[in-house]
This record gives C-alpha cells, sequence and structure tokens, in this order.
C-alpha cells in the first residue's frame, strides 16, 4: 500500500502518518509551503517529524514540498474570506491527487479529526471530498486532541510539533463551518483552477531528509 500523505510541522498529520505506516503503508509525504503567509520554521519542523517517523520505522518517506503561497493569494484576493479555509484544503486534495498519479499511490492521507478546529466538520469535509477521486483516509477522524496527543508524546512527535513556528497568517477569523458545494463551486469560477494546481506540481521539490 502506497499512500501520499499530507504532513505539516503540526500534531495532526504526522499522527495520521503514523498510523498508517503502523500499517505497513510506504509514504509520500507533501508539505505545502505557504510563504510568505508563515516562516520556514514550519518546514523545518516537518523535516524533523519525519525524519522521527523514518527513524522509528526504518524506512524512508519520499518528501516534496509544494509552493502554496500563491495560491492563498489568489483565494485571499478572489473570493469570500470565509470559504477560504475549504477552498484551500480543496486545492491541497487535487495538487496530493496529481503526485499520487505520478507515484502510483493508492490513497491520500490527512490528519483531520471531526471537530477538532472550526472548519472540520463533516459539511466542509463532504465539500472538500468532492475535489477529487482519489480515496482521502482522515486515520483520526473520530480521535480527540487528548488522543492525539497521547499518540505523539508516545510516538516522539509531540516534543517536535509545538516546536515554536508562526501559523498559518491568512486564516479567517470566522471560517465556513457548513459549506455549500454550490457556494464553493462559485467561488472556484473566479479564478483558474488547473493553472493552480499544475503550476505547484511543476514546481514541486524534493526533500532530502538526512
Amino acid at each position: 500500500m502506497k499512500l501520499v500523505s499530507l504532513i505539516s510541522g503540526g500534531i495532526d498529520s504526522p499522527v495520521a502518518t503514523y498510523l498508517m505506516m503502523k500499517k505497513g503503508a510506504d509514504i509520500v509525504g507533501i508539505y505545502f509551503d505557504n510563504r510568505p503567509f508563515c516562516d520556514e520554521k514550519s518546514l523545518e519542523k516537518t523535516t524533523k517529524l519525519v525524519e522521527k517517523l523514518e527513524k522509528r520505522f526504518n524506512k524512508k518517506i519520499k518528501m516534496y514540498s509544494v509552493p502554496h503561497g500563491n495560491n492563498l493569494s489568489v483565494f485571499a484576493e478572489s473570493c469570500r474570506k470565509n470559504l477560504e479555509c475549504v477552498l484551500c484544503k480543496r486545492m491541497m486534495l487535487r495538487i496530493g491527487e496529481r503526485i499520487a498519479e505520478t507515484e502510483k499511490a493508492d490513497a491520500l492521507v490527512t490528519g483531520e479529526s471531526l471537530g477538532q478546529v472550526a472548519s472540520q466538520t463533516l459539511e466542509n469535509i463532504y465539500v472538500e471530498n468532492n475535489a477529487v477521486r482519489i480515496h482521502v483516509l482522515r486515520p483520526l477522524i473520530g480521535f480527540d486532541k487528548i488522543e492525539i496527543e497521547k499518540i505523539a508524546k508516545e510516538t516522539g512527535l509531540y516534543e517536535i510539533s509545538i516546536m515554536p513556528a508562526s501559523p498559518c497568517s491568512i486564516v479567517p477569523k470566522k471560517p465556513a463551518t457548513m459549506a455549500r458545494l454550490e457556494n464553493v463551486l462559485n467561488e472556484e469560477r473566479k479564478i483558474d483552477i488547473n493553472s493552480l494546481v499544475e503550476e505547484p506540481v511543476r514546481n514541486a521539490v524534493r526533500i532530502d531528509n538526512k
């Protein structure tokens, strides 16, 4: 089983990746570089988390860094503010799907946990899934924060995940919690979806872990 995991420097996506590696999956990781809306420490944390997973399972993780800051700028300039998180996640899944096709992977992995943050609702996840045809695995969907932190501490991921780094600065103050597909599709008609997928995929770079 080969999976493409959307990995950030936070706690959830590395734990989700750990759970799938525990099941024997080979992982290709994607880090979305949100600069200028975050700093370089996010990439440093992600790299350290991936190295920790590699050592634990004695298995290499092929990592890509994908430029995503321009996409965030386009959403901010052209689309409804409260739908930016859903639009962002739909774009990340599309890019993940393209890389999964290239890597001949079977599914995507994300770190969403139902209700963990305001935008991670059943309605939003449905709308996000609609953007792709590939299977999207969410190993943490029913976990609460305490359960996720427990696994992170047991696996040595926790201390890295809480290292300081600036969060995404473009997140709306009041993100939509019950996004409607027709509204999201209307927003996407304002932008060039194909170029916002193809350009980041074309400019993705390999991250060579130690």
